[in-house]
């Protein structure tokens, strides 16, 4: 793996057993506790099991990442949709740095998220949040500032109608509320640090959304490629108190134009065979359909070496 130009961004690299391999790849994520670690962390151990030796970049959020993929100074990343179209096009937070040698590898199980407060709250609803002190901020991961609004808005509410509790990351938000400083925080459900959150206050709400054609449309004017998905309360769900309705949007894994075909192969074929082994890891992956890795990325282009195995499990329509 080529050396980072940005260093001072990552944190040590985790490096997972495994078989041997005559390269090291990397594969970038956000902080421990993360969706996206939890995910990266589940396909490296994947990937070293299958023996392509794996690593893992650990940096505050793809806002950092993206373009480390980008001029390629590591190989692969996990991230969602709408902001890897971001990158690519140089739009929203990336406004003016065009991202353009990302390639898609393959969509994996959407991020189902929400806003938690603590289980023993007057919260109920996401309408009961209006006035108090809330997550905000983001100025190291500005993906998270529309999803808030898309939230908001299908009560009817913005972020203008809270009292702003100023966080980098969505892991500072989670340690925001933990110490009391916030009365809910956004995460995506699943996550190592939800779990977290749930233990330290002595149980967690997963604020649901109203399932309603007004709602889905307000979510789309500030969230694109968001959509609702139903959930039930369960072991995997902490915070899910009652069967309820939550944003989801895509997520994916990519890499650069650059890297080899080899390697981008190896690596799809790794995702496509190994749902069981990231599943044992990270339970989300139960949503996992390795059938619907090839889907509507646009403008978003596959790299080739994925395309060939798409071509080879019969999954390539183009």
């Amino acid at each position: 793996m080529k050396k980072l130009m940005l260093s001072a961004v990552f944190t040590a690299g985790l490096i997972l057993s495994g078989h041997a391999s005559a390269q090291t790849v990397g594969i970038a994520t956000s902080n421990p506790g993360s969706i996206f670690h939890n995910i990266g962390t589940a396909v490296a151990k994947a990937a070293n099991d299958a023996g392509l030796n794996t690593t893992i970049q650990p940096a505050t959020s793809p806002n950092q990442y993206m373009p480390l993929v980008n001029q390629n100074d590591v190989e692969f990343g996990v991230g969602n949709l709408e902001e890897f179209n971001n990158a690519l096009k140089g739009e929203a937070w990336f406004q003016g740095s065009v991202n353009e040698n990302l390639r898609v590898v393959g969509l994996i199980m959407p991020i189902r998220e929400a806003i938690f407060v603590k289980a023993s709250s007057d919260i109920k609803t996401t309408a009961d949040l209006k006035g108090k002190p809330m997550v905000d901020g983001y100025t190291a991961q500005q993906t998270i500032l529309p999803q808030l609004d898309a939230i908001y808005a299908t009560v009817g509410l913005s972020r203008k109608d809270m009292q702003p509790v100023q966080v980098p990351s969505v892991v500072a938000g989670a340690d925001a509320f933990i110490a009391g400083q916030s009365v809910g925080f956004i995460f995506a459900h699943g996550a190592g640090k939800v779990r977290e959150a749930d233990a330290a206050v002595g149980g967690i709400r997963a604020l649901t959304i109203p399932d309603t054609e007004e709602a889905k449309a307000a979510i789309r004017q500030h969230w694109k490629s968001g959509y609702v998905v139903k959930m039930e309360p369960g072991p995997a769900n902490p915070g899910v108190l009652e069967p309820g309705t939550f944003i989801a949007y895509p997520q994916l894994v990519f890499t650069n134009a650059a890297v080899s075909e080899d390697i981008v192969y190896k690596m799809t074929k790794v995702l496509y065979d190994s749902k069981a082994s990231m599943q044992a890891a990270f339970p989300p992956f139960a949503e996992f359909d390795p059938k619907a890795m090839v889907g509507e990325t646009a403008p978003g282009e596959y790299h080739p070496g994925a395309i060939k195995f798409y071509k080879e499990a019969d999954l390539w329509k183009g």
